[in-house]
C-alpha cells in the first residue's frame, strides 16, 4: 500500500504518457498493417504539430489553434504519403524504407532551420494545464483526460474498423494487399485514410503530450515516436490494442523508475524491454504469426 501511495504521482504520469504514447503507436502499426512499412516519419509529425501550434498559438485563440493544428498535420501525413511513399509502392521495401527515414530528416532539418535550434514553448492551454489533486497527488488535469481520451478514441478506432465498409477493405487490405486489389478496392483511398487517422491521432497526442513536457525541439518526435515504435512491437506491431496495451505498459514502468530516482535508466528500459520481448515472443503479446506458403 506504501509502495502504492509513494508513487502515485508517478503512476499518474505513467498512464497519462502512455496514452500519449499509444496515440502515436496506433500511427505505426496502421501503417504497417497495411503497407508493410514503418513509418519513420511519424514521431516527426509528432513534433511539427507541437511547433505549429506554438506558432498557430501566438497570432490566434486556442480554442482555434488546436483544429487547424489538427488539420495541418493531417494535410502533412496524407502528402508525406502521396509524394515519398506512393511512388516507391512497387519498389523493394529497402527503397521506401530510405524514403521514411529521409522524411524523417527533412522534417528534423526544416523545424532547426525554423526555429534556430531553440527549445520552443509550448502555449499553455487552460483546462489541460488546471491543477487537481487525486488522492492527495497533485496533478495536471492533462493527466487524467488522457486515459479516458485515448480509450474513447480507441474505442472508436475499432468500431470504425469492425462495422464500416472502409473499416473492412482496411482489414481486407492488411490480411491481403494484391488480392484485395483485384477485388475492386482502392488502394489508395484505404491507404489515405489510414495515414488521415494515424495523423489526427498523432495531432491529439502531441496536444496531450506537449501540455505536459513543455519544450518543443526538433529532435522532439524523436524519443516518443522510438517508444511508441516499440509499444507498436510489443503490443505486436498490426494489432491496435496490443499497441495501447503496449504503451501504457511501457509509460507505466518508466515513470515508476523514475520515481525509483533512477531517471537515468527508464530510457534505456524500454529498450531493454523490446530485446526480450523479441526473444521470448517475437510477433508481440497480441501479433500473429505469418506462414509463408511457397
Amino acid at each position: 500500500m506504501n509502495f502504492f501511495v509513494d508513487n502515485l504521482p508517478y503512476i499518474l504520469a505513467g498512464i497519462s504518457v502512455g496514452g500519449q504514447y499509444a496515440l502515436i503507436a496506433i500511427g505505426y502499426t496502421m501503417v504497417y498493417g497495411i503497407l508493410r512499412l514503418i513509418n519513420f516519419a511519424h514521431g516527426d509529425m509528432f513534433m511539427v504539430a507541437g511547433l505549429v501550434m506554438v506558432y498557430l498559438a501566438a497570432s490566434m485563440p486556442i480554442y482555434i489553434a488546436i483544429p487547424v493544428v489538427i488539420i495541418f498535420t493531417v494535410v502533412l501525413g496524407c502528402t508525406i504519403e502521396v509524394v515519398a511513399y506512393r511512388p516507391l509502392r512497387s519498389a523493394p521495401r529497402m527503397s521506401i524504407m530510405i524514403s521514411a527515414i529521409g522524411v524523417s530528416y527533412l522534417l528534423q532539418n526544416t523545424a532547426l532551420y525554423v526555429t534556430g535550434g531553440l527549445t520552443q514553448t509550448y502555449p499553455e492551454i487552460p483546462w489541460l494545464a488546471k491543477t487537481v489533486t487525486v488522492f492527495g497527488a497533485h496533478t495536471k488535469m492533462v493527466t487524467l483526460i488522457t486515459p479516458f481520451l485515448t480509450i474513447a478514441l480507441v474505442i472508436a478506432l475499432v468500431m470504425l474498423i469492425k462495422y464500416t465498409k472502409i473499416g473492412m477493405a482496411m482489414r481486407a487490405v492488411s490480411r491481403d494487399f494484391e488480392t484485395s486489389q483485384l477485388m475492386g478496392i482502392d488502394i489508395n483511398r484505404v491507404i489515405t485514410v489510414t495515414f488521415i487517422i494515424g495523423s489526427l491521432l498523432a495531432a491529439i497526442g502531441s496536444v496531450l503530450y506537449f501540455s505536459n513536457y513543455t519544450g518543443v525541439m526538433p529532435t522532439s518526435g524523436s524519443m516518443p515516436g522510438l517508444k511508441a515504435f516499440v509499444a507498436a512491437v510489443f503490443g505486436g506491431i498490426g494489432s491496435i490494442p496490443g499497441a495501447v496495451i503496449g504503451a501504457f505498459i511501457i509509460g507505466i514502468c518508466e515513470n515508476i523508475i523514475k520515481g525509483m530516482e533512477l531517471t537515468v535508466f527508464s530510457n534505456a528500459f524500454t529498450f531493454v524491454l523490446l530485446i526480450i520481448i523479441l526473444m521470448v515472443k517475437p510477433t508481440g503479446l497480441f501479433g500473429e504469426k505469418n506462414i509463408d506458403k511457397v
